[in-house]
């Protein structure tokens, strides 16, 4: 289980994220919402250690992860899908995901996972080509399987379905919903997309000015007018 216990960040002198304190278990879905600017990415920035903390802590699977550095939560079993998606557009499919075995001994990291290719058939038909040649769609699918490639045991999505076509949204999404029912698996989605969110999610937060100011179970997400707080 991920657990942050009242989690400070700080920009200059702008108080970014304001004593954030939540959980993510393993075997669900904890889905973040939140309009632009509310701290979303600064927040998994900091679960990542690509930010340092500067007040609070991280915790994984009753492990202190405050202060190690981002390869060390790779080795802990955290993967990150980043907004944006990060691939490398001069590497094929095949050597993006490879990528992603960095933390397996030599011997573990020649070959693709063949779940991966399950997961995201296009990827196989396209193993040969550049990433930067990929549809928008195709590079999330790929960010996506380069990150599992690492087997991770925390899942951490920032707007997957942002900029993607609704035909890749839904492909997506049936792969968390899979990655969710495996049940060995805690999945931290951060999304804008209310929809998306409200099919996926077995516990919500919502964020705003840097704060958690609503959270419950997923599927008490419409009646407790999560819409209106994360729709413009």
């Amino acid at each position: 289980m991920l657990q942050v216990d009242t989690l400070h960040q700080y920009y200059g002198g702008s108080h970014i994220l304001r004593g954030l304190s939540f959980e993510a278990r393993v075997g669900e879905v904890t889905c973040l919402l939140g309009r632009n600017g509310v701290g979303k990415t600064t927040l998994l920035k900091c679960l990542m250690g690509l930010l340092p903390i500067k007040d609070g802590s991280v915790r994984w699977e009753d492990r202190n992860i405050t202060p190690l550095k981002p390869h060390q939560r790779v080795h802990a079993g955290i993967a990150y899908v980043p907004q944006g998606r990060e691939i490398f557009p001069r590497l094929t499919v095949q050597e993006n995901l490879l990528m992603g075995l960095s933390r397996f001994n030599a011997k573990e990291a020649k070959v693709v996972p063949a779940f991966i290719y399950e997961l995201f058939p296009v990827l196989l038909q396209m193993k040969d080509r550049r990433g930067g040649d990929l549809s928008g769609g195709q590079q999330q699918q790929l960010a996506i399987g380069r990150a599992l490639a690492s087997r991770p045991r925390l899942l951490i999505l920032d707007e997957p379905t942002e900029g993607i076509q609704p035909s890749v949204i839904k492909e997506i999404g049936a792969v968390i919903r899979t990655l969710a029912a495996r049940g060995d698996m805690a999945i931290l989605l951060v999304e804008q997309f209310y929809d998306f969110a409200a099919e996926l999610a077995d516990h919500y937060l919502v964020m705003a000015r840097g704060e958690i100011v609503q959270q419950g179970r997923g599927d008490s997400m419409e009646a407790q007018g999560v819409r209106g707080l994360v729709t413009i």
